[in-house]
């Protein structure tokens, strides 16, 4: 064979070996595309191209725009292109891929420089080091948007190499259709947005925030070369937890920076110089303002969700709240400031001694013991421990390092979980809510005094019994019944007869054991928080009227028809419904829903729900307003219970108010009204058996009215929150009872003082 035959063949079998490779490519590629045989996993379809998707956090906001929080399985918000700083762009340029404006999604020049530092690092034994990899920011974006080294994996996906060939034929496949659909600036924000960087961000504008508390607009060469140094490594060049290497990483990104000429020498040799000067701050649930309603919303967002088929921790949804920011950071720093001012009190009260005790002011045996055994955590000890206590006793007492919850911040300290519980559980705990009446507008929710250490919420979750905060709705049951603020009464014992039971009748007393004797107004015995007389009115229209007024009003607990009901011993409420009820004398006797979310959009902006509260009509006009003219005595009558407020708040401004305290003072509570907010505070211990020794400490106008005075002050004192004094609604027409007392008293002056007494029926009074 002649040297020409042999060149002939030669070439022949090239051109073979070429052809048969195009066509095993281009068949290796459509059959990697289709997923012939389920052999390479799937791809994304052409709708997915079109529009991919990513796991957005929901986020939450107040009436006033303000972000209050987030709901995210990964905690992510997209920017746009022109939210990018130009130092972020050019820096992600020259660390990830500097011909990316250049190719097609593809960089055949990067592609070769990658397999040669794989093949010198093979040879050298790992000694020469990569010299950097091909993929480009488009089969990066590619990898974050579908997943496609991880979810979309076929029967071949973890063949050792295959599989590795596999999934980068895929990423080369979705860039080049990623270029087709989408311009470069949005394939470059999109690459941004769905990338991961560490302590709990997802996306560039969580990131940014995270480390420097900055938007992407505004951060500068230094702070980007520390953010894109995390894009693949998240975790080695975390510069929180890892300064070191994420300098190192910082002066390797500088570097390319003066490599490519973006900036010059003397820039390059300042930003060396620069250390990190992070502002780090984690987003989480217990962050932030609002952070027991954002609770209490995600447990309704849920649902909500659930029904109406969006993931509210994917979906990227837009929730507004009624919530105000600057009334909320008022009512946080009033439970703050009190329950802080409080603790102490209680805590010098105690001394060393624990608080729990029980009728007799004996200390509770097995307290901590019965406590904890009805915690989960408790009852999984105990499985996992096949019942046997003792052993579970002793885990519990093992001492370890902890952090505890001081109100001069944290304390680094070493409790077993039994020394833990007994700390915990001599707090004082507190909630308070705000609700503009007319519009029923929550606008401001604290359920607790610390989020991260006490989780339960005492606005909606917690109910106690509400003590005389609970007359209000014996009274308006009564007037709406025919009787007037001016109605005389007897300061005397009153018995209601129980047949059947032992003793077989109840008699209640007034919170000093005493009975004066005196004839007060229902005005005045209202605002004295006179037991004695509500009791009276209560058996004048019955238990069951009261109770029957009570679901008029809001209150969705379950309250018994028993003569206990009138001093709040017919059953536990919650602050929310109470507050909520209260609204109703200020809305002119319209029951309006309390609620906390406006509008749901979707990620798009488009309006997916408003909300409407229910309404009801619970009480006439009159008794409303009656209703108002009641709760002002508590500050406008001698011996008032609301007597010690602030004259400030009283001054060209009406004010209506109820105190409450519970048996041996386990429970304070202060609802106060004006004409454009409902707000209420309780305040007691995590159990009922905490409390004060003596009723005169803890008594709600001592524990519970400070929180809503100094809330009340500050909305007065910040012209901004557009909060201003006023007077209460007059009536549309004309009332049909007099409320000037004074008048009957002339009365009894000209004539018998038998003519109102006598209205008391002699089986009332013991």
């Amino acid at each position: 064979m002649s040297i020409l035959d042999k060149a002939k063949k030669i070439i022949k079998t090239t051109w073979i070996v070429l052809i048969f490779c195009i066509l095993f490519f281009v068949l290796s590629v459509f059959s990697i595309q289709s997923n012939f045989l389920d052999l390479f996993g799937g791809m994304p379809s052409l709708q997915d191209l079109e529009k991919p998707q990513s796991e957005l956090s929901s986020e939450l906001y107040s009436s006033d725009t303000v972000l209050l929080g987030k709901y995210f399985r990964y905690n992510r918000s997209p920017v746009k292109y022109n939210e990018l700083s130009k130092e972020l762009v050019t820096t992600l340029l020259v660390t990830e891929d500097i011909r990316f404006y250049e190719h097609s999604g593809i960089d055949f020049k990067g592609l070769v420089r990658a397999s040669y530092g794989v093949f010198k690092n093979i040879i050298t034994l790992g000694n020469s080091g990569l010299e950097g990899g091909g993929s480009t920011i488009t089969q990066q974006l590619a990898k974050n948007l579908f997943k496609i080294r991880n979810e979309r994996k076929g029967k071949l996906s973890n063949v050792p190499f295959l599989g590795l060939i596999i999934s980068k034929v895929k990423e080369w496949v979705v860039a080049l259709k990623l270029e087709e659909f989408y311009t470069k600036n949005e394939i470059l924000s999109m690459y941004l947005n769905t990338a991961e960087y560490g302590s709990n961000s997802y996306g560039i504008k969580v990131a940014v925030k995270t480390y420097f508390n900055k938007l992407p607009s505004e951060i500068n060469y230094n702070e980007a070369s520390i953010i894109v140094g995390l894009l693949n490594k998240p975790t080695k060049y975390n510069p929180f937890y890892n300064p070191e290497n994420s300098l190192n990483k910082k002066s390797e990104i500088i570097y390319n920076l003066y490599k490519y000429n973006k900036i010059t020498q003397i820039e390059f040799d300042s930003l060396n110089e620069l250390g990190l000067n992070l502002t780090y701050k984690v987003q989480n649930q217990n962050a932030g303002q609002a952070t027991y309603f954002r609770t209490v919303v995600k447990n309704y967002l849920i649902n909500w969700a659930k029904n109406n088929n969006y993931d509210l921790f994917s979906d990227g949804l837009k929730i507004y709240t009624t919530i105000d920011s600057k009334m909320q950071n008022y009512a946080e720093n009033a439970v703050k400031d009190q329950m802080e001012r409080l603790q102490s009190i209680f805590s010098k009260h105690w001394e060393e001694k624990n608080p729990w005790i029980d009728e007799k002011g004996y200390e509770i045996k097995d307290f901590l013991k019965n406590s904890i055994k009805r915690t989960r955590y408790y009852k999984a000890l105990l499985k996992n421990n096949k019942g046997d206590t003792t052993k579970v006793f002793n885990l519990l007492n093992i001492k370890k390092e902890m952090k505890v919850f001081s109100w001069s911040g944290e304390i680094d300290t070493v409790f077993s979980t039994m020394d833990s519980l007994q700390y915990y559980k001599k707090f004082l705990q507190a909630g308070f809510v705000s609700i503009e009446p007319k519009s029923g507008h929550i606008k401001a929710w604290v359920g607790g005094i610390n989020h991260k250490y006490f989780k339960y919420d005492h606005v909606k979750q917690g109910k106690r019994q509400p003590g005389s905060t609970i007359k209000p709705i014996v009274y308006a049951a009564a007037i709406d019944n025919g009787y007037s603020p001016c109605y005389p009464v007897v300061d005397a014992p009153v018995v209601f007869e129980l047949p059947g039971q032992d003793p077989p009748y109840w008699r209640p007393d007034n919170h000093d054991g005493k009975w004066t004797g005196e004839t007060m107004t229902l005005r005045k015995a209202m605002a004295k928080s006179v037991n004695s007389i509500t009791a009276f009115m209560t058996k004048k229209i019955s238990p069951k009227t009261v109770v029957d007024y009570a679901k008029k009003l809001g209150i969705q607990s379950k309250l018994d028809p028993v003569p206990a009901v009138c001093l709040g011993a017919g059953g536990d409420v919650s602050l929310f419904d109470l507050v909520g009820s209260y609204s109703t004398f200020i809305n002119k006797g319209i029951w309006t829903e309390p609620f906390f979310i406006s509008r749901i959009e979707d990620k798009y902006g488009n309006l997916i729900q408003e909300f409407i509260p229910t309404k009801n009509e619970a009480l006439s006009e009159e008794t409303a307003f009656l209703m108002l003219h009641m709760l002002k005595g508590s500050k406008e009558e001698e011996g008032g219970t609301a007597r010690g407020l602030n004259p400030e708040l009283t001054s060209n401004n009406d004010v209506g108010a109820k105190t409450g305290t519970t048996q041996n003072a386990s429970d304070g509570w202060f609802i106060g009204v004006t004409h454009n907010l409902v707000s209420g505070a309780w305040v007691g211990g995590d159990d009922r058996s905490i409390h004060f020794k003596n009723w005169t400490l803890g008594q709600g106008a001592r524990t519970a009215m400070p929180i809503w005075q100094q809330y009340m002050l500050s909305l007065y004192e910040d012209p901004s929150t557009k909060i201003k004094k006023g007077r209460f609604d007059k009536p549309s027409k004309q009332i049909s009872v007099e409320i000037d007392c004074s008048v009957y008293n002339n009365e009894l002056q000209n004539d018998s003082l038998n003519i109102l007494i006598d209205k008391i029926d002699a089986s009332d009074i013991f």
